[in-house]
């Protein structure tokens, strides 16, 4: 893993009102008190944000938004922009989740532009790729992959890569109980960091942490972490009870 700082991320989905947002991060906040060296960061719903902002202040957790729009303002009923998260308290915002991909028609080109608008507002985005069951099942993974990186990051300049944050996340394993093993999701990670040194620079594919979604839980995190390139791992469904994602963030003790 070298320097890369692992990232804990929980994407709580369309999950918690903003009372349950925050009693979820008073316990996380205590769970966590003495965790060093990883990277905590949790997404919540655009209603919960300035209310989990407020108790996350001059902690160890980051807070993300689970998507944005890549215009900075305008007549886009229902959108919210890079610089209203920046507002709400965000440091982090994910784009291109599989679900934003499969129910509301982001594709690779409107993935690259909402990368843009992230980076230009110093948000750092955590960029989500990866592959239907079909995809894996036809042995098209790598050329999947290929495309969401090349197609995604089309505009982005090397320089600005390095900020970004990866996520693998087979589409297959999210939310279905099924995980890749530990060899099938080093083997995809380790793709990734090839194409980001061959297409970026080999300080590119140093710099950027590469995490793994699809299924993460305590039980397979110490595992799934020991692997040379996952840098961390984004957590769905096991993230929205704090007794378990702290168990997550916890990973160092459980290797």
């Amino acid at each position: 893993m070298g320097d890369r700082r692992p990232v804990i991320a929980g994407n709580w989905k369309m999950y918690k009102t903003g009372k349950e947002a925050v009693e979820f991060i008073d316990d996380l906040n205590e769970l966590i008190a003495g965790v060093m060296d990883v990277e905590i960061v949790v997404a919540p719903p655009f209603t919960a944000l300035p209310l989990v902002a407020k108790r996350i202040k001059g902690g160890p957790v980051r807070l993300a938004a689970q998507d944005l729009h890549w215009e900075p303002e305008g007549a886009y009923t229902g959108e919210i922009s890079p610089k209203m998260l920046l507002d709400a308290g965000c440091s982090h915002v994910i784009v291109g989740h599989s679900e934003r991909r499969e129910y509301f028609g982001d594709t690779n080109a409107i993935v690259s532009r909402k990368i843009k608008a992230a980076l230009a507002e110093n948000l750092i985005p955590v960029f989500c790729i990866g592959e239907s069951l079909e995809e894996r099942e036809a042995e098209k993974t790598f050329s999947v992959l290929d495309k969401q990186m090349s197609e995604g990051l089309e505009t982005i300049d090397s320089n600005d890569v390095k900020k970004i944050i990866i996520a693998y996340e087979p589409v297959w394993a999210i939310g279905t109980g099924r995980t890749a093993s530990n060899e099938q999701a080093q083997e995809v990670h380790s793709f990734i960091r090839r194409y980001l040194t061959d297409r970026h620079g080999e300080e590119v594919g140093n710099i950027v942490r590469i995490l793994y979604g699809g299924s993460v839980k305590p039980e397979n995190i110490a595992g799934l972490m020991a692997a040379a390139d996952i840098d961390g791992a984004l957590v769905g469904g096991a993230s929205l009870t704090a007794s378990v994602f702290a168990r997550i963030v916890n990973f160092p003790y459980l290797l």
